[in-house]
């Protein structure tokens, strides 16, 4: 039996009748109150599709990280809350290192994170979780885009040593041999390139920067990492700070999750003799074949390790997936039942479709979600 915070659909639907208008109404307004920092993605009278066994419950849930899952998370909250009315849900987009240091310091009770927590990190939340181990849940995947702002260059082609040497400011302009050779029917200018990077610990850099050091290592000379490695020329808060600031500047460059495209041209990527173009269809074939990571917590922690320097034709291996973070155990029996509740959703096939209309990531396939399901299940409370 659930416990007394968390309730089927069908008893919300009784409190509801004839307060459907209202609701829609209102779906909007919950939206700009609950999901701090995000993109209102979803239209105020079109909620997303929820399964008919939605599990509610009453009060708030706060979780905080990841930027790339920004426009998601909006998705998923007004899903849930257009099922669920007695529930708040909160979510601060402030980057996935935000979100990580905000979840060990017990101010949120889950992370968005676009890197697994290392083990540094998982020590550090011991405390936090009543001495149980964290677990990441890979619930998002969407491919990185290269973006670009070149007045009538619609389409281009970069290798990965081309994006290495861009980024670390090797290569300076746009009408560069390097470039000129990949694209020889585009109208490249002799104008300086700017680079933009994430000025924020960031998820979506220490996905792009192992994507560099894996399939170009030998033209980009630092370490993965989720903050900037050497002095940026141009730098934004947020994905939706850097596709802004492509969009505003002749001439930028930057690297955003694909849901922030927002009519910003991509770059398509070389993969081994081709280029290919940014889909979820692509992103896909790289993570379907991405094994568990080595560092994992236990049987129920489900990161993965990406092959970022993959040549599988067909592949577009800039591919970043997100994970929602958590306790297996909480010290509150009431929070973890909340976070089942959501991330039940979040992983339900509903829950993706809606999410992938609005962002094109890739949604999950029913082998991954029935390990999710089996990890969120496991999660439990102490008292």
């Amino acid at each position: 039996m659930l416990p007394s915070t968390v309730r089927s659909r069908a008893h919300n639907r009784l409190r509801r009748s004839g307060q459907g208008a209202a609701s829609a109404a209102l779906t909007g307004l919950l939206l700009a109150t609950t999901a701090c920092g995000s993109d209102n993605a979803v239209p105020d009278s079109a909620a997303p599709d929820v399964p008919a066994d939605l599990e509610c419950f009453s009060g708030s849930l706060s979780g905080a990280g990841s930027s790339a899952q920004e426009n998601a998370m909006t998705t998923w909250i007004a899903g849930y809350q257009s099922g669920c009315e007695d529930a708040r849900i909160y979510y601060d987009s402030i980057g996935s290192g935000g979100g990580r240091n905000q979840f060990i310091d017990d101010a949120v009770s889950f992370a968005g994170t676009d890197a697994a927590m290392d083990p540094d990190e998982t020590e550090d939340a011991l405390e936090r979780c009543g001495g149980s181990p964290t677990i990441n849940l890979p619930a998002y995947t969407v491919a990185i885009a290269v973006v670009f702002n070149l007045d009538g260059v619609d389409s281009l082609n970069l290798r990965p040593d081309t994006i290495a040497k861009i980024f670390d400011q090797q290569i300076t302009r746009w009408d560069d041999p390097e470039i000129v050779e990949d694209n020889p029917d585009a109208d490249l200018p002799d104008l300086e390139i700017t680079p933009v990077n994430r000025a924020d610990d960031s998820g979506t850099t220490e996905n792009f920067t192992n994507y560099l050091a894996a399939a170009a290592s030998d033209s980009w000379p630092h370490d993965s990492s989720g903050q900037w490695p050497l002095e940026p020329r141009e730098s934004a808060q947020g994905n939706s700070g850097v596709a802004d600031t492509v969009s505003r500047a002749e001439g930028a460059v930057g690297y955003v999750e694909m849901s922030h495209l927002h009519g910003l041209n991509a770059a398509s990527i070389g993969v081994g003799d081709e280029f290919v173009d940014i889909s979820p269809e692509a992103a896909a074939q790289v993570v379907a074949d991405s094994p568990r990571s080595e560092q994992t917590t236990g049987e129920y922690d489900l990161a993965l390790e990406l092959d970022y320097g993959t040549t599988e034709q067909g592949s577009y291996p800039l591919v970043l997936v997100s994970y929602q973070t958590t306790c297996l155990e909480y010290p509150d029996a009431q929070e973890a039942e909340r976070v089942k509740a959501f991330l039940r959703y979040v992983v339900s096939a509903e829950g993706q479709e809606a999410v992938s209309a609005e962002t094109n990531s890739t949604p999950i396939n029913e082998t991954l979600r029935e390990s999710l399901l089996t990890s969120i299940d496991a999660i439990s409370g102490q008292d």
